[in-house]
């Protein structure tokens, strides 16, 4: 009989029994000692020795994630404890944490022991555009996210990375609005940050067309009367203002396509002269002042 009963004993597993009591919450900064700078930039809670020793009795489960619960805003987080050193009946929370619950320093928080799912994705949205200027930030956020143990929708957690702190807003977690990121592999996306706009697409229209007449080139050679014109009194005409302005573009002519082009030859075109024979000058070509002059005298015979 006395094996039996001790046998049926330990075929029931204790039972854990939760842990819920209240303590006064400061920032970091309150901590006596040294600046605990891995605390700021992290998701973790410094607690007071008396509280490891009633988790211990109570059995509860590893790891360690609290609820945070600002009773008088009805503010809620989670987070894990990095350790036991903290003042009894004192807690010492990173400022963004409080920020999030709405606390001031003294105020009552209440800490109660959870176990949370193991998140499988994660939705971002930083704060801030100056985001946008980091090379990698899924890395970043990776190397950030080592001191957190649990996130939670809804927070704004801070980031430091090349002596910024970057603020993220927490906007979607899987399984759950709360789950725990201890040795999980864990999706992430980005949504844009806050006051981001995405650049305009510039649409052409056909004012904005190109006139091919611009891209011609500018005409080489004699050009007949290019000057400008002056008054021996020094006035400008009334029209001389209007005539710089106004001048005739070249006609664009659309060249002829080669019909007869076979894909995968080259053609060089080059303008070959006659061997031993002389210049032909163009006809066509303008001459300046070669006309015929008249006098209106009479020539004596």
């Amino acid at each position: 009989m006395i094996f039996y009963f001790q046998f049926g004993l330990n075929m029931f597993a204790e039972i854990p029994r939760p842990f819920n009591t209240q303590y006064k919450c400061f920032s970091v900064s309150m901590l006596p000692g040294n600046e605990r700078q891995d605390v700021e930039r992290g998701g973790k809670i410094i607690m007071p020795p008396s509280a490891l020793e009633q988790l211990t009795r109570l059995n509860i489960v590893y790891p360690m994630l609290f609820k945070l619960t600002n009773k008088k805003t009805n503010r809620i987080t989670h987070c894990g404890v990095l350790e036991f050193v903290a003042d009894e009946g004192k807690v010492y929370l990173p400022y963004w944490m409080m920020h999030n619950l709405l606390l001031e320093e003294g105020e009552l928080l209440n800490i109660e022991s959870v176990s949370l799912p193991v998140a499988i994705f994660s939705r971002f949205q930083p704060q801030s555009e100056d985001f946008l200027d980091i090379t990698n930030p899924k890395a970043v956020l990776e190397n950030g996210l080592r001191s957190f143990a649990c996130l939670t929708t809804g927070d704004i957690i801070a980031i430091r990375y090349n002596q910024r702190i970057y603020e993220m807003c927490v906007l979607e977690t899987r399984p759950g609005p709360a789950v725990s990121i201890i040795e999980c592999d864990m999706n992430v996306e980005f949504a844009p940050p806050v006051g981001y706009k995405e650049p305009e697409k510039e649409v052409k229209t056909e004012d904005d067309a190109v006139d091919p007449t611009e891209l011609m080139p500018a005409p080489a050679g004699f050009v007949p009367f290019k000057g400008q014109g002056n008054r021996l009194n020094g006035k400008k005409r009334k029209d001389s203002g209007q005539s710089d302005i106004l001048s005739e573009k070249p006609v664009y002519i659309r060249g002829i396509p080669d019909y007869d082009y076979k894909i995968g030859t080259l053609k060089f075109l080059r303008n070959i002269k006659p061997a031993n024979t002389k210049e032909v000058k163009d006809q066509d070509e303008f001459k300046a002042f070669t006309g015929e002059g008249f006098s209106l005298r009479k020539s004596r015979k």
